[in-house]
C-alpha cells in the first residue's frame, strides 16, 4: 500500500501531471501562472527502490528501466492525466496520511514503489526540459512545495539554528530565577519584556553552531548580525513575516549602512539568504554556494495548478520568498533556548530561527 500525506502525494501529483501536460509554467512574483513562459517537459527521470526509470514524452509515454535498458510500459499522455486528476481530487479530500487506491495499481505498473523518490540533495523531482534560451536539454532538479496541506517549512529548527545574545546589563541570579520560571503561552515574548523591564539590553554574540555561522557570512558578512536582531524584533512580538521585519530593520538600519541614495540593502541580503536556503544550503552542512535544486521550485497551488520558478526568473521567486515566509517557533525546551544562562558572571539567552512558508 502507498501511504502519505498530503505533501508526499503532491510529488507523486506534479510527476505525473507534469508527463500528462508536457509543460511546466512559470509563476510571477504572485504566483499566477504566466501563459506563455513555459518548459515543454522532454522526461522525468526518476530513483525508485526498483532502481532509476525514465519516462520518456514521445507519441506515448515510455517508461525505460535503466538498469535493464528496456521498457516496461507504454501509455497515452490522457491515461496520466486521468491518474492526476483523480490524484489531487483524493489530495484535496483527506488529512494526515493515507491511501490513494485509485492509483494504487497504476503505479505500480510503470515502476513507483515508494511516493518520495530518492535523493541526496533537496530537489524532489529531476526534469529535463526543452531550454528555449540556450536550446540545449538541460536536465533540472526542483523541489517542490504543496500548498494543499499544512505549510512547509523552508529552514528547519534545530539547535544549530540558535543565535546567543548577551545581555548588556547585570541580572542578579534571582532575577534571572524568576525571568526563568515565566511559562505563559508566550513565555519566551514575555522572558524578553521582563529583561527590558529590568533595565537590559540584547546585543548578538554568536552563534550555536559555527557552521552555520560561516555558511551565513559566505552569503553576506553581515547576516548573522541582520537576522540576529530580526529574530529579537519577532520574539519581542513586532512582527511575523519576513517582509515586515525586513521592513522594521531598513527603518532601524542596525549596521548604519549610507542610506542616501536608498539602497535596499536588507531587502537584499535577506532575499539571498532565503534564496540559498530553498536552493542548497543546510545549516550543519559546509555550504560553498552550489544549488542543488538546480532548475529552481515547483508549487502546487490550492487549485491543484502546477508552477514553477526556474532560476532565469531569480527576480519573481526571491519576491515570492520574501513575501510568503515568516520566522516560526520550535519547540524551546527541545532545541535548548529561550532561558536565560551564565558563562563567567555575563548573562545570555538563545533564540532560535525557524523559517516556514505562510
Amino acid at each position: 500500500m502507498y501511504s502519505g500525506n498530503k505533501g508526499e502525494w503532491s510529488e507523486i501529483y506534479v510527476f505525473l501531471k507534469l508527463l500528462s501536460e508536457g509543460k511546466l509554467y512559470a509563476a510571477d512574483e504572485n504566483l499566477n501562472k504566466i501563459e506563455d513562459n513555459f518548459y515543454p517537459v522532454l522526461k522525468v527521470i526518476r530513483q525508485d527502490t526498483r532502481g532509476e526509470f525514465e519516462y520518456v514524452r514521445d507519441r506515448e509515454i515510455r517508461v525505460v528501466d535503466k538498469i535493464n535498458n528496456n521498457v516496461v510500459r507504454e501509455s497515452s499522455d490522457y491515461e496520466y492525466a486521468q491518474q492526476s486528476k483523480q490524484l489531487i481530487n483524493q489530495i484535496k479530500k483527506h488529512e494526515g496520511t493515507f491511501n490513494v487506491a485509485e492509483v494504487e495499481s497504476f503505479l505500480n505498473s510503470i515502476g513507483v514503489t515508494n511516493l518520495k523518490a530518492k535523493s541526496s540533495d533537496k530537489s524532489d523531482i529531476k526534469v529535463v526540459v526543452h531550454d528555449y534560451i540556450t536550446g540545449h536539454q538541460p536536465t533540472l532538479g526542483f523541489s517542490i512545495k504543496s500548498k494543499l496541506g499544512s505549510a512547509s517549512t523552508l529552514l528547519n529548527a534545530g539547535k544549530t539554528t540558535n543565535f546567543i545574545f548577551k545581555i548588556d546589563s547585570s541580572l542578579s541570579d534571582s532575577q534571572i530565577s524568576a525571568i526563568n520560571n515565566i511559562d505563559s503561552r508566550s513565555k519566551i515574548k514575555d522572558r524578553l519584556k521582563a529583561i527590558y523591564d529590568a533595565g537590559c539590553n540584547l546585543s548578538y554574540y554568536g552563534m550555536e553552531n559555527s557552521v552555520f555561522e560561516l555558511n551565513l557570512q559566505l552569503i553576506d558578512s553581515k547576516l548573522p548580525d541582520i537576522l540576529g536582531r530580526m529574530l529579537v524584533h519577532y520574539y519581542g512580538g513586532e512582527g511575523i513575516l519576513l517582509n515586515k521585519l525586513t521592513a522594521i530593520i531598513e527603518r532601524e538600519n542596525p549596521c548604519d549602512f549610507n542610506t542616501e541614495y536608498s539602497h535596499l540593502f536588507y531587502k537584499y541580503k535577506i532575499q539571498n539568504f532565503l534564496t540559498d536556503i530553498a536552493l542548497g544550503m543546510t545549516p550543519s552542512t559546509v555550504w560553498n554556494g552550489k544549488y542543488d535544486a538546480t532548475g529552481g521550485y515547483i508549487i502546487v497551488k490550492e487549485d491543484g495548478e502546477v508552477v514553477c520558478y526556474h532560476i532565469y526568473n531569480r527576480n519573481e521567486f526571491q519576491q515570492y520568498l520574501i513575501n510568503n515566509t515568516r520566522f516560526d517557533t520550535a519547540s524551546s525546551s527541545r532545541h535548548g533556548f529561550g532561558t536565560i544562562y551564565k558563562e563567567n558572571d555575563d548573562a545570555y539567552i538563545k533564540l532560535n530561527l525557524q523559517v516556514r512558508f505562510n
